[in-house]
């Protein structure tokens, strides 16, 4: 028998190398968000050029057979009005997965599934970004101690509708300290969808339910949120939001509205936004809101300062890529 040619082993190496990058494939995606805003923080006014969590990343997978497949995902924000990068490089999110009929399971850093069924959900003019996002959601596994790192996780297959997703976040210390825990659901039902999210750290709580529903132009829905904290004690917090679309126009209207904590006097607060869109593309939107964040005596959100308020009248443009 004759030896096959070197041409031919390099043809087959070749055919074989490409067999193997056809059942892979990795992604660039992200997003650039800039507005300019003219923002007041109580009785002092500047106008500024705001980011609005813009992030570029990587999402990878490999379809290893039997309907199995290993995938990643490595996700960095920066500052698009400065081009400055996030202090943790892949702080967004950077996670290994593996799914298949049985679900997905996921390893790393990666945002609370409670914030996404529920606050996230009905964020719907700017994503749930920059001086207009939700000032009142409060997760105690994300805004607690633990962060969004060192995860486990697991997503349930589509189940007539449902899917279910849970975590547990590591604390990662010798003694002392809890880990955190994080529950969601999802249920869509034609134009109605339903979400709820639980979120635990040692005796930090808190349980969200969620609802949207979608008819001809117009697309309502609204969370509610209870939390329970040690220090803080109780709190009911509620948001209502609406959209209105006309061709390549959306109108939107949010009310937010934060009871105050159980041991902290005068700390309600509400927050309301007025916002128009218009979707130039798939990909790219001009937009325009104003939001206001009204606090109580002893409340301090947005700004850090009890009985100061917020505002900002906001001009921008998003890319998504």
């Amino acid at each position: 028998m004759q030896k096959p040619s070197r041409l031919l082993l390099a043809t087959l190496a070749l055919l074989g190398t490409s067999a193997a990058f056809a059942q892979s494939s990795v992604t660039l995606y992200g997003r650039v968000n800039t507005s300019v805003e003219h923002q007041k923080t109580g009785d002092v006014s500047s106008t500024v050029l705001q980011n609005n969590s813009s992030r570029f990343g990587f999402r990878g997978s490999e379809d290893l057979g039997g309907g199995m497949k290993a995938g990643f995902v490595l996700e960095s924000g920066f500052d698009s009005s400065t081009g400055q990068s996030a202090s943790t490089f892949f702080g967004r999110q950077s996670e290994v997965n593996l799914s298949g009929g049985f679900g997905t399971v996921r390893l790393g850093n990666y945002f609370p599934a409670s914030y996404y069924a529920t606050s996230d959900y009905v964020g719907m003019h700017n994503h749930e970004t920059g001086t207009s996002a939700d000032a009142f959601y409060q997760d105690p596994v994300w805004f607690g101690a633990l962060g969004t790192g060192n995860k486990i996780g697991y997503t349930s297959p589509n189940l007539g509708g449902l899917v279910l997703e849970a975590a547990a976040s590591l604390h990662e210390q010798t003694s002392g300290g809890k880990n955190g825990y994080d529950l969601a659901a999802n249920y869509d039902l034609g134009s109605l969808h339903l979400g709820a999210g639980y979120s635990q750290v040692d005796d930090d709580k808190q349980l969200a339910l969620r609802a949207l529903y979608s008819f001809g132009s117009f697309v309502v829905g609204g969370y509610y949120q209870r939390n329970d904290e040690a220090v803080l004690g109780t709190r009911n917090n509620f948001r209502l939001s609406g959209m209105y679309a006309l061709g390549a126009s959306e109108f939107h209207l949010n009310v937010g509205r934060a009871a105050k904590w159980e041991n902290v006097a005068n700390s309600a607060a509400t927050q309301y936004t007025v916002a128009y869109n218009y979707n130039l593309s798939k990909r790219t939107k001009v937009y325009a809101f104003y939001t206001k964040v009204n606090n109580d005596a002893g409340a301090s959100y947005m700004t850090g300062a009890a009985g100061t308020d917020f505002s900002s009248f906001a001009l921008g443009i998003r890319h998504n890529f």
